[in-house]
């Protein structure tokens, strides 16, 4: 047994008013910015850099903030316009360009500023002018150590300035007291800058290279604890889950396979074998499994609950939307029916007589797989030996949600499923205390949508090109950002657009209104009616994004197309190309801006889900990626997951092999870690085998 102590004394951890300089008032004000210690203060990172580095005003854009210095070539001239406004103007001689720089609101520096004088002036270069409007000076000449001055976020009366001498201040006082928590031998291995030298750096850069090392420091530092900690949960979550080794049948779980009407993809294959040896071990399954949209996740869950009922277990398949459960059980009783195995839907509209039955069947093991949504997790539904969990479209579900469904066996295996391609990045960071299973190859045969972008004055030729596709018996979606007109943006709105539609369809198709304000009902209803094509043209927001599936439906019309993220474009894309017809989406958008106009591009040239998902990460960042409510990220203070996706990679590899080995526990090189890790949460301080 490896005990864990909490045996390490943090000299830091004292009142930030030990700080010289910083008293009652001003430790109010730091705490408002969460600066409550030593180490707080310390720690407070810049979130970026003022660049006070000299440059050539030749190689300077117009409009572009430059630092110069010079001698004073002119006596100042003030001139005074409006209430108590200024404008200085004086001749700069910087190098051998001689140009104006100007002062507003500070007349005294009249009598300042002498002919012949050194100064170094920042400010805006207007090159038509050659003239530097001056945001700062200062007499003398810069210092090479002043080329890069820290700018960190502040709030109330807290001065960057006062902040850049505290943080200084705090440098000076308690420096020597900064302990490295990292082992000496991984300091050498990465060529990494000591936390001590790191943090002089952090706040106060020699130079540039002085500065990416000590942000190349502690964005591994940061990274690394994060993934320890994943890593640590992991461990727990295998070892004292109490799961159980599940003995299904090979030969039956061959048998099935060999009985599917189609081939399963290498990327199927693989991914099932990796769950499929989950359900054998002894510790419980938490795994993720992501695939683009149509990739065959569906046959994979199939697969995975057919295993667990040949060994005597219940499954549950636990989905977003009623008609995601019907069409998921329809799709499982066509499957498994032949195998013997026994199926039930369970959703709200199950009632009565009927849902009672149900329920006993369930609880008295009757029912070998139940599909459902929300009504799976509802007290009264129980079972009597669940052995596996499939949450689809997991995101779609909280967090409590989930495990209310898990709780209902006895450590039973747990598989999420989603059709979001995550990049890799967001994948081990968001679920990095799971393992996560990836189906990037989509089914043979399976026809490319072909995507083009529209202006909106071509709508009248998007609407030829969809009703061609109606008169063959297809149907179409028509996509909105919004319900109804918005004053504040001038979006396409779905209820104008489906009045537009119906006029424009006229006794030639019906054209059917769907959005997130109807009940469950009647979403329901209208899905049901586009499904029998009863509706041949179904006006949405972006409720339909996830898990409808229409395979008559080969025309996609996305309004303001500009308006979402190429994932979120992408999901919407793969409502239709789930038939062997020719399917098509129409981007309708009219981007200012080049980001918008970027991902127009992209969307047209890319159909790869993780490939745009890389891209759209690179365009929109973490949080946005997800939604910021929803997106389970932790904060990095020094990381960035788009840009250091390469250090992440390092850190989870350096991660995983310190948990699993018996050195991290017990050497002390690694006492401080194991201390951060400890106070990081993970676990309480207790004993490993």
């Amino acid at each position: 047994m490896v005990a864990l102590a909490l045996t390490v004394t943090n000299h830091l951890l004292i009142p930030v008013t030990e700080v010289k300089g910083i008293g009652e008032k001003i430790e109010a004000q730091l705490n408002e910015l969460g600066i409550l210690t030593v180490q707080d203060l310390i720690e407070y990172p810049p979130y970026r850099y003022e660049d006070y580095r000299l440059r050539n005003l030749t190689d300077v854009r117009h409009d572009e903030r430059v630092t110069v210095q010079g001698k004073i070539h002119s006596e100042p001239s003030v001139m005074y316009f409006g209430r108590r406004k200024s404008r200085l103007l004086v001749r700069l001689l910087a190098g051998n360009i001689l140009i104006k720089v100007v002062f507003f609101n500070q007349p005294y520096l009249k009598k300042k500023l002498e002919v012949n004088q050194l100064i170094t002036v920042t400010g805006k270069w207007d090159q038509h002018r050659q003239t530097i409007t001056a945001q700062e000076w200062k007499m003398g000449v810069s210092r090479e150590g002043d080329s890069f001055q820290p700018v960190y976020a502040l709030k109330g009366d807290v001065k960057l300035y006062e902040m850049r001498k505290w943080i200084g201040q705090a440098l000076i006082q308690f420096g020597s007291e900064i302990e490295e928590i990292l082992p000496e031998t991984m300091l050498k291995q990465y060529k990494l800058y000591n936390r001590k030298r790191a943090f002089k750096a952090l706040h106060q850069p020699q130079n540039e290279i002085d500065l990416k090392q000590a942000r190349r420091r502690f964005v591994y530092e940061e990274l690394l604890l994060f993934q320890l900690k994943m890593q640590a949960l992991r461990k727990i979550e295998r070892e004292q889950s109490g799961g159980t080794s599940v003995s299904y049948s090979d030969e039956r779980v061959k048998e099935f396979i060999g009985s599917l009407p189609f081939q399963l993809t290498s990327a199927q294959t693989k991914v099932v074998n990796e769950i499929l040896k989950d359900i054998k071990a002894p510790a419980r399954m938490n795994r993720l499994l992501q695939g683009d949209v149509g990739s065959g996740k569906t046959i994979v869950a199939a697969i995975a609950l057919f295993a667990v009922s040949t060994a005597g277990l219940q499954g549950a398949l636990m989905v977003p939307t009623e008609i995601l459960a019907e069409q998921h059980a329809n799709s499982l009783f066509e499957l498994l029916d032949p195998m013997g195995v026994n199926l039930a839907l369970l959703t709200s509209s199950v009632k009565g007589k009927k849902r009672r039955e149900l329920l006993e069947r369930l609880k008295h093991g009757e029912i070998d797989i139940v599909i459902g949504t929300h009504a799976l997790i509802q007290d009264e539904v129980e079972f009597q030996n669940l052995g596996l969990v499939i949450t689809d479209e997991q995101h779609r579900f909280g967090v409590e949600q989930r495990k209310v469904l898990r709780e209902k066996g006895y450590h039973p295996d747990v598989l999420f499923m989603t059709a979001t391609p995550i990049p890799r990045t967001l994948a081990i960071t968001a679920f990095g205390e799971m393992d996560v299973s990836t189906i990037d190859q989509m089914p043979a045969g399976r026809k490319k949508i072909k995507t083009y972008w529209a202006k909106p004055d071509q709508l009248d030729r998007v609407l030829i090109g969809m009703e061609r596709e109606l008169q063959k018996g297809r149907q179409a979606y028509c996509i909105c950002p919004l319900i109804e007109e918005s004053e504040k943006l001038d979006v396409q709105n779905a209820i104008d657009v489906h009045a537009v539609l119906q006029q424009h369809f006229q006794n030639r198709y019906k054209v059917g209104l769907m959005h997130g304000r109807l009940s469950s009902e009647e979403k329901d209803e209208v899905m049901r009616a586009f499904t029998a094509n009863e509706v041949q043209v179904l006006v949405a927001t972006t409720v339909v994004e996830v898990g409808v599936n229409v395979p008559n439906a080969t025309f996609m019309l996305i309004y303001d197309a500009e308006r979402f993220g190429l994932s979120q474009l992408h999901q919407l894309r793969g409502r239709v190309g789930r038939s062997d017809h020719q399917s098509y989406c129409i981007l309708l958008a009219d981007p200012k801006g080049e980001t918008g106009q970027e991902r127009m591009k992209i969307m047209t040239e890319t159909s790869n889900g993780f490939e745009l998902s890389e891209r759209d990460l690179e365009l929109r960042g973490p949080g946005d990626f997800f939604g910021k409510k929803q997106s389970g990220l932790p904060e990095f203070k020094y990381a960035d997951l788009v840009h250091d996706y390469r250090a992440l990679e390092t850190a989870r590899q350096d991660a995983v092999e310190m948990i699993q080995s018996r050195a991290f526990w017990e050497a002390p090189e690694f006492q401080k870690l194991r201390q951060k890790l400890i106070e990081s949460g993970a676990f309480e301080a207790q004993s490993f085998d």
